[in-house]
């Protein structure tokens, strides 16, 4: 059954990136080889945006400045159908390899390339693969800078690739000094024997058992209030896309499960109300949030 609408909606989002783009295939695939790819991300944001129309929900996309570039149709496509555009960089480079001039750079590309495609200027930033955590925190001035209002970049988990477990698992503001902060939304996780795991997120909804994705999201309504921050790819609703030559782990993490994504997607779509981060922003602003110094303990209450 669906939920009721008296409860809390949730957060839908998507990271415009095409199956070339990913950290899985980034030490064989470089930049300067994407435009001899063939694109799919334009017809499978498509069909996501009917998929999502079908069952009323409204989105986020974090869209990957190469891709307004290169697709900029798409981005007027999805801002048509009453959803919202965001930033997930320029190349798709994780954040600790740059230095802060080349974040910054890559940045202010992306933004100027998604206004010049869809004629709005996005207020929420994703960084490519989560990462932004202890050593890429100095991040956040930036995107404070930049004009950011949202960010949703920092994972509170383990992984081997990003990750800051110690992080608040729900909306909290990041106090970056000198009057400057920004709103962190995170990733959708659940704690159970004092762990934080991941839950209905790309590889996380593939990969795992939709009963353990059916348990976590139930934990978090129920145990947590709080709602449920779903995010994905176009490329994880596209069984028929080229495979790609990597490492075992890699063709696993993105592979595994795909023809069963849109089934799942759908099925979590049909049993709960989804909005976009710019609608949940605006339902949670008059709220005293938690806050959060890097590096340091927290400040402030729910």
């Amino acid at each position: 059954m669906p939920e009721s609408s008296s409860q809390a909606v949730n957060i839908l989002s998507v990271d415009v990136e095409d199956y070339f783009h990913v950290e899985a295939f980034s030490d064989r695939i470089t930049p300067d080889m994407w435009p001899s790819f063939s694109r799919r991300v334009a017809g499978n944001t498509k069909r996501l945006l009917d998929l999502f129309a079908a069952h009323n929900a409204k989105a986020t996309f974090f869209v990957l400045g190469w891709v307004a570039k290169c697709e900029p149709q798409i981005v007027r496509e999805i801002l048509a159908a009453g959803h919202e555009v965001a930033c997930h960089s320029y190349l798709h480079r994780s954040v600790w390899r740059l230095t802060p001039d080349e974040f910054r750079a890559d940045t202010r590309q992306a933004l100027d390339t998604i206004e010049d495609a869809g004629g709005t200027r996005a207020l929420g930033y994703r960084a490519p693969t989560f990462s932004i955590f202890g050593k890429s925190l100095w991040a956040l001035d930036i995107l404070a800078e930049q004009g950011f209002v949202y960010d949703s970049s920092v994972f509170p988990i383990r992984h081997d690739n990003y990750g800051m477990p110690d992080a608040p698992r729900f909306a909290y503001r990041w106090d970056l000094g000198g009057g400057k902060s920004i709103l962190e939304i995170p990733p959708l996780t659940v704690r159970f024997a004092g762990y934080n795991l991941p839950a209905a997120g790309g590889g996380y909804l593939r990969i795992l058992p939709m009963w353990y994705t059916r348990w976590a999201l139930h934990r978090v309504r129920s145990f947590d209030s709080q709602p449920v921050a779903l995010y994905l790819h176009p490329w994880e609703v596209d069984p028929e896309q080229p495979r790609m030559q990597g490492r075992w782990k890699s063709k696993l993490r993105h592979y595994l499960n795909i023809s069963k994504m849109e089934s799942r997607l759908s099925e979590l779509l049909e049993r709960q109300r989804f909005v976009s981060f710019s609608d949940y922003v605006d339902q949670i602003r008059t709220r005293k949030l938690k806050i959060y110094k890097p590096e340091t303990t927290f400040q402030g209450s729910l």
